[in-house]
């Protein structure tokens, strides 16, 4: 038997063995939560946005204001955006026995021949001292994911969070900013595919959670 994986099932490994055993092998799920229809729709249009920008050779106000995005560009092979965006494609790679990890990126940046993730957030707070540090995983799987692919990529990543900050007289509503430079451990991603597999190719975890303690 072989496993799909993705940056969000780990998270579920990391959070639950046992949860993460019994979803793989398809014995019982966790039930799905109320989806955040209001992220979803800035993810659209997020990514237009920025889309303009790559078309006009440009990178968006959000970028430019920050000294560590000069000599940056936003990836322009449009094809293989969308490949890598798409949720059920994204980056991809396969293990010698036919396990794969995939996660599909918001964004990519190049400096020089080297590639960079961009990974849009929002939220509905401004950023606690440990808010980024919630997506290092996410950041450490994509980065490794485009090096088994064969690209260069710097040992960063950014994370792009956008959070409401007032309501004009005219009724818009203005988001307030803040994008976050992230050092990345592609081989910390390694590490933790791996160690799942290794799980899920034994017995299931006898300790429980809340979720599936009666399961």
């Amino acid at each position: 038997m072989t496993f799909k994986l993705s940056p969000s099932s780990l998270g579920l490994f990391e959070e639950c063995p046992r949860c993460f055993w019994l979803e793989k092998h398809k014995v019982w799920s966790r039930p799905e939560g109320i989806m955040a229809s209001l992220m979803n729709g800035m993810d659209h249009v997020l990514k237009a946005h920025f889309d303009r920008f790559r078309d006009k050779g440009l990178l968006p106000p959000e970028l430019c204001d920050h000294t560590h995005c000069e000599d940056m560009k936003l990836f322009g092979d449009v094809e293989i955006l969308k490949k890598w965006r798409n949720n059920l494609q994204g980056i991809r790679w396969e293990d010698e026995n036919g396990n794969t990890l995939f996660g599909a990126v918001d964004n990519i940046l190049i400096k020089g021949k080297k590639l960079i993730v961009l990974d849009y957030k929002t939220r509905g707070f401004a950023l606690k001292e440990d808010t980024a540090e919630k997506y290092q995983r996410q950041l450490n799987i994509y980065n490794f994911l485009l090096r088994k692919n064969g690209y260069e990529t710097e040992d960063y990543g950014f994370l792009l969070f956008y959070y409401p900050k007032e309501v004009l007289e005219n009724g818009d509503i203005v988001f307030h900013k803040e994008l976050v430079k992230m050092k990345t451990k592609p081989e910390d991603g390694e590490r933790i595919f791996k160690e799942a597999i290794k799980l899920l190719e034994g017995d299931c975890p006898k300790e429980t959670c809340d979720w599936c303690v009666k399961v």
